[in-house]
């Protein structure tokens, strides 16, 4: 049925979006952990990354995964449907299906991490960093990432989704979906672990970033806002830094 495939993506970020409401941490217990420390709160939680399991912590990685990345390949599908339309050989399903494994693949890195980052004290049981040290060494890093000749050439592939289609359709809609998930991981990944500054269940920062994950692939506006963004990031971090002191 014409249709039935963007019913069923618009469907599953709808679905991951609500799932991550309904497992997001209000505000003022933020407040309340950062008011009375990490051990307080790990006595009186059960839901801490470790009690939850790596299991659970991939699942919910991966519900962020897509309700966060789903939205910002929107254009790079939408070119790979009107492709559809003349070839054969193109399959919507498989494609995203392939863009959504890469991701499944943070998922389980990112869980690991969250995990031991815990163990270590570094973040608190609602995933927000509990050390000025981590906070400014992520937003550095994310601010020079932004920089980088590698977050450049992957962005111009995001930019562009019918070029980038056009070199490798051959390949077959999986490798399409794994090549394009690739490229989005290259553009996303060290905004992605500012869930860490952010906090990890928050949907405050899981929507702002998204925005903003949104508006840098765009051809037209997102190169005015990719080194800028990059140059707010390191004052961020330096600052945080310093007032650490």
């Amino acid at each position: 049925m014409s249709g039935a495939h963007w019913l069923a993506l618009f469907g599953l970020i709808l679905a991951s979006w609500t799932a991550l409401y309904a497992m997001s941490v209000p505000p003022e217990l933020r407040l309340l952990e950062q008011t009375y420390g990490r051990d307080f709160w790990v006595s009186l939680c059960t839901i801490t990354p470790d009690a939850a399991g790596y299991l659970r912590m991939v699942l919910m990685w991966s519900l962020m995964s897509a309700a966060m990345m789903a939205p910002t390949v929107l254009p790079a599908l939408a070119t790979y449907d009107d492709l559809s339309h003349v070839s054969y050989r193109a399959n919507f399903g498989s494609l995203v299906s392939g863009y959504l494994i890469v991701w499944f693949g943070f998922s389980i890195i990112a869980a690991g991490l969250q995990i031991g980052l815990f163990q270590a004290g570094l973040i608190g049981a609602f995933g927000g960093s509990l050390s000025a040290g981590l906070s400014g060494a992520l937003l550095i890093l994310a601010g020079l990432y932004q920089f980088s000749t590698l977050k450049e050439a992957c962005l111009s592939k995001c930019r562009q989704p019918m070029t980038f289609f056009m070199q490798h359709f051959d390949e077959g809609p999986w490798r399409n979906g794994l090549r394009l998930g690739l490229v989005c991981l290259g553009c996303c990944w060290a905004l992605m672990l500012l869930a860490f500054v952010g906090g990890v269940m928050s949907v405050a920062f899981m929507g702002l970033a998204t925005v903003i994950m949104v508006v840098e692939k765009l051809p037209d506006l997102g190169r005015y806002i990719t080194k800028p963004l990059g140059g707010l990031l390191l004052i961020a971090g330096a600052w945080t830094l310093v007032t650490a002191i």
